[in-house]
């Protein structure tokens, strides 16, 4: 009997026994995973503020060891989830994923010493981990090679929009209710929106952990991946670094994430700074103009991510990569040129930022997939996600150091010069990396429906 040809949704070709709607799942997914993700940090500061009455001077220590604490987390997580994801599937990872943000984001803001807040700061994180490694494994598994890059784009670009809605929206909740609360503003006031607000952020969050009960395909990748032990899977993971591919696709993952985290934390505390400092602006008048510099970064990342997909289908997996890593570079070198944050010039940088950081995080899936074997696909996943988690810390850590004692600049010229680092690689390894055979480059290979 001839072979049905693929099926086709969005202009990209679906994988064996992917439906449309199990497509149109992982956009979602993806749009509320990096909306939650993006909540929390711009609503922390209530926490502080509001919730725990400020902690005095301690709310730099408080801020720090929650990010550490994080941090830590998620890396001792990652590849143990890519595991479970290849043991049992993709479905009871991304539904853990969910509740956990969910059920954390309920219970923040009535944590009422730093202790219990760094304890629900870890659940979450543990909730971010599996979202984090899920996102780009189901990416990957719903489509044909051909269409991968394009897949990796519409991820990017409702990622994009589940950031903005956050920004946009959900952090303005605690003001909205809080003025329709009335009152006298005080610190009880303050409480009462805090936890309304998160209330309702968490309530969808948890309905969206049972939408995608409901949609996130059932079929294994690989039906031998479940008699694979977890440990074995954990090791695979790292020990597929040995292909160049791998080892590019990895490197990559280390500077894109910690770029993408960069943009976040320093962009707009460069400009907060200056403005405050040189600018003779407000507190106030500062944070929204880092705002403001920040929101052309994203935005044009977003409408940027679908372009750079399309790219990445048409050319070599490595050259993308290599292509969005230089790209990344000096999109990030180019804030040594910038005196003035407050400037028009800066809205360029800021733009030139969104399509390199973009451009990084869209090409390094791709390529990973079409050197890893489908049984361990997610497994591979979770260790280019903690080589993330890894970079956001060590690039971080060095750039935040060299912004007090050096420039504010000083973070993104580290990001660029890592990158420099990985294209210098890439060009090493080009001709080395041979795309793994398999049927059409990574189909689902067997269409048994995993146990729930």
């Amino acid at each position: 009997m001839a072979a049905l040809p693929p099926r086709r949704f969005a202009g990209l070709h679906l994988s064996d026994g992917i439906s449309p709607g199990n497509l149109v799942a992982s956009m979602i997914m993806a749009f509320a995973a990096t909306m939650i993700i993006t909540f929390l940090p711009a609503a922390q500061p209530l926490l502080l503020l509001g919730v725990l009455d400020g902690q005095g001077a301690d709310q730099g220590r408080v801020v720090a060891l929650l990010a550490a604490a994080a941090e830590i987390a998620m890396i001792l997580s990652l590849p143990w989830y890519g595991a479970l994801a290849d043991r049992f599937g993709r479905r009871p990872v991304v539904v853990t994923g969910f509740a956990l943000c969910g059920l954390s984001t309920l219970l923040f803001p009535y944590a009422g010493n730093v202790t219990m807040l760094v304890a629900l700061r870890v659940v979450f994180a543990l909730g971010v981990a599996a979202l984090n490694g899920m996102l780009a494994t189901v990416a990957i598994d719903y489509v044909r090679d051909r269409s991968r890059g394009k897949s990796y784009g519409l991820i990017g670009l409702f990622s994009g929009l589940g950031a903005m809605v956050a920004v946009l929206g959900l952090v303005r909740l605690p003001a909205i209710i809080e003025r329709n609360l009335g009152g006298d503003g005080g610190r009880a006031a303050t409480v009462d929106a805090a936890r309304y607000s998160f209330l309702i952020v968490a309530v969808i969050i948890l309905a969206v952990a049972v939408l995608m009960w409901v949609t996130i395909s059932r079929i294994r990748v690989d039906a031998a991946s479940a008699r694979i032990p977890l440990v074995r899977l954990v090791r695979e993971g790292f020990a597929l670094a040995r292909d160049p591919g791998v080892a590019l696709s990895y490197a990559a993952s280390f500077v894109a994430r910690a770029d993408l985290s960069i943009v976040a934390a320093f962009l707009p505390l460069w400009v907060v700074v200056h403005g405050v400092r040189e600018g003779g602006l407000s507190p106030v008048e500062a944070v929204a103009r880092g705002g403001a510099v920040v929101g052309v970064a994203q935005t044009v990342a977003t409408l940027g991510a679908p372009l750079f997909g399309w790219l990445g289908d048409r050319l070599r997996r490595q050259d993308a990569v290599l292509v969005a890593q230089a790209l990344a570079a000096v999109a990030y070198l180019s804030t040594l040129l910038v005196d003035d944050p407050l400037g028009s010039g800066m809205m360029a940088v800021a733009a030139l930022i969104g399509l390199g950081e973009i451009a990084a995080i869209v090409s390094a899936g791709p390529l990973l997939a079409q050197q890893v074997p489908p049984a361990v696909r997610a497994s591979a996943y979770g260790v280019q996600t903690l080589c993330g988690a890894v970079g956001i810390l060590v690039i971080s850590t060095v750039g935040g150091t060299l912004f007090s004692s050096w420039r504010p600049a000083a973070p993104f010229a580290v990001a660029g010069v890592a990158g420099l680092l990985v294209v210098a690689f890439g060009l090493v390894v080009r001709r080395r990396v041979v795309p793994r055979p398999q049927q059409e480059q990574g189909e689902t290979s067997a269409v048994r429906p995993a146990v729930p």
